[in-house]
Order: structure tokens, then sequence, then C-alpha cells
């Protein structure tokens, strides 16, 4: 059984020293509420400038992580936040080759928000009318999470917000999936729909950067690749085991031009159920997430759903194409698959499957889970052929000379032609009624 590792709460960064009202007095993260609010402010340093010295008013290096998010997560635990506790969820690791993570969460189906929108389109507009987190109280914000400009990272308990911007913002997710689970909201008053550019998913890396931990990573869903709520968010949680795509084997992808400068490495994920993309290392974070997010950007204007997972303190990142609604949708998943209730999104394409039933559970096998998985995944050609127009679209071309595959097994991160536009693809992954 995997345990949980617990943190002491030593801050408390819920301010609400005025008996006054403020706003339209339901300090929500709203336009009324928001700019007059006092949440706590992590700014962390550019990863662009150069490392200072520690000194007498440096963080620790656990501070982000243990001190601040954790012990924050778990005061609103005490504080009853949360729809149910999934610190007593049972998990296990399913014995077999690739150690799948199974946990039955029996609440989360029951008391989970349900979609609101269609699922047959990747991209599309904010509907202030839906639920969306401008309505969620600040009780449920842990701090707010900007750009520094200082050399070094930095923590204020009571920062005013500045009126000119809207801040980013780390929320607790109250329907958890495992112990930490936060969501990064990115510019949350400027009311963002779910659509990855790369000013936010270098927020997303920054985050990954400054928790230093290969045991938090953080997920991201696109619409039509079972994200729930249309406004831009990431999540992120604590496992303290490797996932099984991060020990799965990979090939490096040669390129042939293009990008020569660049140093980000380029591979596909290798004898694992779900067919993907790995994009690691690069002089900066930006540079890594300038690449990754217009792969990204070519999949949403494509209509292609898909799932990224961020790693290894943010210098290693799975990009997953993928087509699971639109098989339901046409009928082709099996009907066992279908009574589990799963949604695989980014959690369980990496391996960590949370199951709503305990008989699913207690029958867990690793042959099940790669069952469901590869029902999830693009086929060889379709997979090949979105990769071609994403390597166009990022200004690659890939080398016809063969790569070694990489084994990653043992630890979780041993990190290893001009062509007509692309076309739309109207019968991508679409969800078709």
């Amino acid at each position: 059984m995997l345990t949980i590792k617990r943190v002491p709460t030593v801050l408390s960064n819920y301010q609400d020293d005025s008996s006054e009202p403020r706003g339209c007095g339901r300090n929500c993260l709203g336009e009324c509420c928001l700019p007059v609010s006092k949440l706590p402010l992590y700014a962390f340093k550019n990863d662009a400038s150069p490392k200072v010295s520690s000194g007498a008013d440096e963080l620790p290096s656990d501070f982000f992580l243990n001190t601040l998010l954790l012990g924050q997560w778990e005061d609103r635990m005490s504080r009853g936040l949360f729809r149910y506790d999934v610190t007593a969820c049972e998990t296990k690791v399913i014995p077999g080759k690739y150690g799948f993570v199974a946990q039955l969460n029996e609440g989360r189906h029951l008391k989970k928000r349900p979609t609101e929108f269609r699922v047959d389109r990747v991209l599309q507009p904010f509907d202030p009318a839906k639920f969306n987190f401008t309505k969620v109280g600040q009780e449920e914000v842990l701090f707010r999470f900007e750009a520094g400009e200082d050399r070094k990272s930095l923590f204020l308990e009571h920062a005013v917000a500045d009126e000119a911007k809207s801040p980013s913002v780390v929320a607790i997710n109250v329907s958890p999936i495992e112990y930490g689970h936060v969501l990064l909201i990115p510019r949350v008053l400027d009311c963002l729909p779910q659509r990855i550019d790369p000013d936010n998913l270098l927020l997303a890396l920054h985050m990954a950067a400054e928790a230093g931990s290969a045991y938090f990573r953080l997920g991201y869903n696109s619409l039509g690749a079972f994200a729930t709520i249309n406004h831009l968010h990431f999540q992120a949680y604590v496992l303290s085991t490797p996932f099984p795509v991060e020990k799965a084997p990979t090939q490096k992808i040669p390129i042939g031009n293009g990008l020569s400068q660049s140093r980000v490495k380029f591979s596909k994920l290798i004898d694992y159920p779900v067919r993907g993309l790995v994009y690691e290392g690069g002089s900066t974070l930006k540079e890594l997430s300038d690449i990754v997010a217009r792969s990204c950007i070519w999949l949403q204007e494509n209509n292609i759903p898909f799932n990224v997972l961020i790693s290894d303190s943010g210098r290693r990142i799975f990009l997953f194409p993928q087509c699971y609604a639109e098989k339901q949708a046409l009928g082709e998943v099996s009907q066992e698959l279908l009574d589990t209730q799963v949604n695989p999104a980014v959690w369980e394409i990496s391996g960590h499957m949370v199951l709503k039933r305990k008989k699913d559970y207690e029958e867990a096998s690793e042959d099940y889970a790669w069952r469901l998985l590869s029902e999830v995944s693009l086929s060889e050609e379709r997979f090949e052929e979105v990769e071609a127009y994403i390597f166009e679209a990022i200004g690659l071309v890939e080398s016809k000379e063969t790569a070694a595959v990489e084994k990653n097994e043992g630890t979780p991160y041993q990190s290893s032609t001009t062509v007509s536009a692309a076309p739309h693809f109207t019968e991508g992954c679409l969800v078709l009624h």
C-alpha cells in the first residue's frame, strides 16, 4: 500500500481581518472581490536569471511544496472544505511490468461537478453562465502564483492585488484525486477558456520547477479529453511513486533540420498502451514551453483532443493526442469498460487509475489497465500523421535514420522537408451524435 506523508501547517493564508464585507460580500474570485483581496503571493524567479547565492532571506528549498502548498492544502482539509477525505481512499500498485497505480475513489463521481459543455469541440468560447472559477470562494485559494522581478523566489503573506492585471492563483480541487491535489488557474479574472498558449504553459512549468520534486506533477486535459470545466486550469498533486509512463521506454526522434539551435530533445513512447510524444531539456523553461505549446496549438486548431503531463520538475513533458470520447460516441468501446465509468484523462493515461467501484479495484490488473488505455490511443497510422503535422507546425523535419530505444526502467527520469499546409481534421477525434 502507498503511504501519505503528512506535512505540518505553519501558515494561514486566508485573511479576513475586517468585519466589513468586501465586494459582493461572498469573498469570491470575481471582479467584485478579488481586486480588493489580500491573498498571499508567491513570486517565482525568472528561469533565465542566473542563480544567486543563498542568504538569510532566501526561501528554503522545500518551502514552496512542503511548507506552503501542502501545508495550506492540509489546512483546508482540516476546515472541511473538501467533498470527501481522499486520504482515506485505498491505493495500491497493481502487480506487473509497469506498476500501474489503482485508487478506489467511490465518492468522486457522485460529488464531482458534471460536464456542462459539448465534448466534440476542443475549442469553445468561455461561457460566464456555466460554472467557472470566478464563482469559487477565496477560502479555497492557497496563494497567488506570479512571476517576480527578483533573481530569487519571494513569498509575501499579505499582498494587495495589482488591479492592472489579472492574478494567477493556486486553489484546492474540492473533489481531489490524490494528496495535495490543487488547481493552477492562470489570469483568473480574464476568464480564459480551456486552451493552451505559450504563456500559460510556461506558468505551469514554473510551478513544477518551484516544487522541485519528482513526485509532484502537473496535468492538463483539453475539452474532449475529459476536462470538465471550460475555464483555463492545470491540475497538480503529489504521488510518491513513479508513474508508469515515466518508466516506459522511448525512442528518440532524429531531427533532419529546423530549430538547429534548440536543445529540446524529442522522442516517442513505445511499448506503452497510449501513443505519445515526449519533449525534454531545452536551455530554459521558456524554450521547452514554446515548442510544446506550438504542438498543442496545432492540436487545438485541428480539433484533436489531448492531454499533457508535466514531469521531472518541468523538464520533461508528455503529449497524448487521444480519441476515447469519439470511440464512446461511435459505440466502439466495450460495455465492460463503459461500466467502470472511468474517463481516461491525463492521470489515468499516465498510469494512475482512479476507480469508482470496489469490484473494479479488487480485480484491477495490468491487463485491464492496458485494455482501457489502448482504447484512448490513436492508431499507429493516425498517430504518425498527427506527429508529422505537429513537427511541421513547430518547424521540424524528422530524419529518416533509425534511432535507438531508450529504456527508462528503474527511475522515473532517465531523460534520454517542407510539407503542404496541414488540413483541418473535420473527421478527427470528434464525438459524433
